[in-house]
């Protein structure tokens, strides 16, 4: 990638990243600001409108208590009762029955009716009272419009309930009815006993109020909110609902509702494929919850408009930020394109090229320096020209003086045959082993060999040893054959032999047994060579291990070293070669031998 282009894309980074990021977060706080503060001002319209309902469901509690301070209802409600109860005797009496008294039924009702027209004076609102004996009769006035024609069977309901109370007040969820306008009408109902002054029930009162009292306040909150808005009790029954499709439902399996728990709170629910955000709180007095449902959509309409508004923005100055880039990035690199130019002439063979240096910035001292680079060149090429004269007339001198080491092997082989020739068998034999030991010694050190070779080199040294000195030294070898292939940096073996037999030589015994093993420890393979020749002191094997482990820079105990390769050269070379987990350890004790450990990796080996 050129330069400017590598400019422009930092350039790119630099401004798109920054400005996206700036963008995201907006967005995103400003998303949840407008979600955090929609649930403080929903529960706040919340919780006043649940205020509301319950100061009405109070007054409607207050309005059912009257009767029990009214002995005019009392009174009349005694008055009834006794007459139905007269005529219910009579039913059963074969000799004659109570004859009805208009008179007295038409002074009853107006005596309650009155009393009924002056409760609903009281209260102003949609609601309607009725007052019932205890044989069932109601007394209530039609001037609300709003009477349940099926008011019997609701009687029934109530009084069942209100059986089992001790004269409290029982509220009742919205109950769909048939007014006796032939109107659908939906309705919450307080219920209480009307109990004389010897706490017997003398009748039943139902205040009736119509939902729509809730309405003008939800319609407020849903209007503020752009939402939608439900109140349901306890048990889950639908109270008021703004959308008018589940009034007076029993909904306590919808997830919504059953998600609701808690005082007050608020969710996400995603139904019908639009995600919205439910809004709930709780009356203290009713346990009645109010919820709010705010589609994600309308709560999100400000933050998209700020989200298009942010990126149109970030769009426009980035644009504007990324000609501004071009335009410099473009300048900055006019000046390295025309040294690319000129080192392409210089490479080419063109020296007498030079940079016009305009100003003393970066570029222009970078300019200086390739002019004098560009001298500096053509006066070493010509250096060199001349030094790779002398030097090809110095090759074919040493060319000539140079020993070929073929040369070497020949003559020795040459020396092997006369000495056979001459019926010389050991000569012969001891010249063959040495020409191998050369030969194997003088190659590349860098080379990899197998455990077997490296055991016969050191196999040859040992009998080479053993023309010398007869019957010396004794070498056994225990190699599995799964290691025999083991690979293994050259000369690794040898040189400890030498060591061992040079430094732990012990002249009282006739014979020193030198033994070569090798086995695999887990992630790790050992060669060990171990002699039983005079051993070391404590303090001399410290002192090894400490300079094998590289804590000290010489080596005390390596003593000679055969042609320069001793015990910290070999363990360089392994750490070298295999890292720096691996190498030498050494152990021995005075007069019992010592015993010097390759540590190599292990997963090279043949299994």
């Amino acid at each position: 990638m050129k330069m400017e282009r590598k400019l422009f894309l930092v350039f790119f980074l630099l401004i798109t990243l920054p400005l996206s990021f700036i963008g995201y977060i907006t967005y995103i706080n400003y998303s949840a600001s407008i979600e955090e503060k929609t649930i403080v001002f929903s529960a706040t319209m919340q919780e006043a409108m649940m205020a509301r309902i319950d100061d009405y469901i109070e007054d409607m509690i207050r309005i059912s208590s009257i009767p029990a301070y009214q002995d005019d209802i009392k009174q009349n409600l005694i008055r009834s009762n006794q007459y139905y109860e007269q005529r219910e005797a009579a039913k059963g009496d074969s000799e004659g029955s109570v004859p009805e008294d208009f008179n007295l039924l038409l002074a009853i009702q107006r005596g309650i009716e009155n009393n009924i027209s002056f409760i609903n004076m009281i209260k102003r609102g949609s609601n309607t009272v009725y007052i019932f004996d205890q044989y069932g009769n109601g007394y209530y006035t039609t001037v609300s419009g709003s009477i349940r024609e099926d008011i019997m069977d609701s009687y029934k309901t109530w009084r069942e309930k209100a059986e089992l109370s001790s004269g409290e007040e029982l509220l009742f969820s919205t109950q769909k009815y048939i007014s006796n306008l032939q109107s659908e009408k939906y309705a919450f109902t307080v219920v209480r006993k009307i109990i004389d002054k010897s706490l017997e029930p003398i009748g039943l009162i139902a205040v009736d109020a119509n939902v729509s009292v809730m309405e003008d306040g939800i319609k407020e909150l849903d209007t503020a909110i752009k939402g939608s808005s439900i109140v349901f009790d306890e048990e889950g029954t639908i109270i008021y609902d703004s959308l008018g499709e589940r009034m007076a439902i029993h909904a306590a399996d919808d997830p919504v509702i059953k998600r609701a728990t808690g005082k007050k709170g608020s969710f996400y629910e995603k139904i019908d494929g639009v995600n919205r955000l439910y809004i709930y709180t709780t009356s203290p007095e009713t346990g009645w919850k109010i919820m709010t449902a705010i589609p994600e959509s309308e709560l999100t309409k400000d933050a998209s408009v700020i989200r298009k508004v942010t990126w149109i923005a970030t769009i426009v100055t980035l644009l504007v930020a990324l000609l501004i880039s071009f335009i410099f990035s473009f300048a900055l690199t006019n000046s390295l394109r025309r040294m690319t130019r000129l080192m392409k002439n210089v490479q080419e063979g063109d020296f007498g090229v030079q940079f016009p240096v305009k100003y003393r910035d970066e570029v222009g001292q970078l300019g200086n320096q390739f002019n004098r680079m560009i001298v500096r060149i053509d006066q070493l090429i010509q250096d060199i020209y001349e030094m790779e004269t002398k030097k090809k007339a110095a090759e074919l001198q040493a060319l000539q003086n140079q020993i070929n080491p073929h040369f070497m092997y020949n003559t020795l082989e040459t020396i092997r045959m006369t000495a056979e020739i001459n019926d010389d068998t050991e000569a012969a034999d001891m010249i063959a082993i040495l020409g191998k030991l050369l030969r194997y010694s003088i190659s590349d050190l860098h080379e990899e060999v197998t455990l077997a070779d490296e055991a016969a080199h050191v196999r040859h040294y040992v009998e080479l040893l053993n023309y010398r000195y007869p019957g010396r030294f004794v070498l056994t070898m225990d190699i599995p054959e799964a290691m025999s292939r083991f690979p293994l940096i050259k000369l690794a073996l040898q040189p400890i032999v030498e060591n061992a037999i040079y430094h732990g030589l012990d002249e009282s015994k006739p014979v020193m047994h030198i033994q070569l093993t090798a086995e695999v420890h887990g992630q790790e393979a050992v060669i060990r060579v171990k002699d039983d020749g005079i051993g070391m002191n404590e303090k001399t094997l410290e002192e090894l291990n400490r300079a094998l482990a590289g804590k000290i820079s010489r080596n005390p105990s390596s003593g000679g070293q055969s042609g320069g390769i001793g015990l910290r050269n070999i363990n360089e070379r392994i750490k070298l070669h295999y890292g720096p987990s691996y190498g030498l350890q050494a152990a021995g004790k005075p007069g019992h031998g010592a015993e010097i450990s390759l540590m190599l990796p292990a997963e090279k080996v043949n299994r």
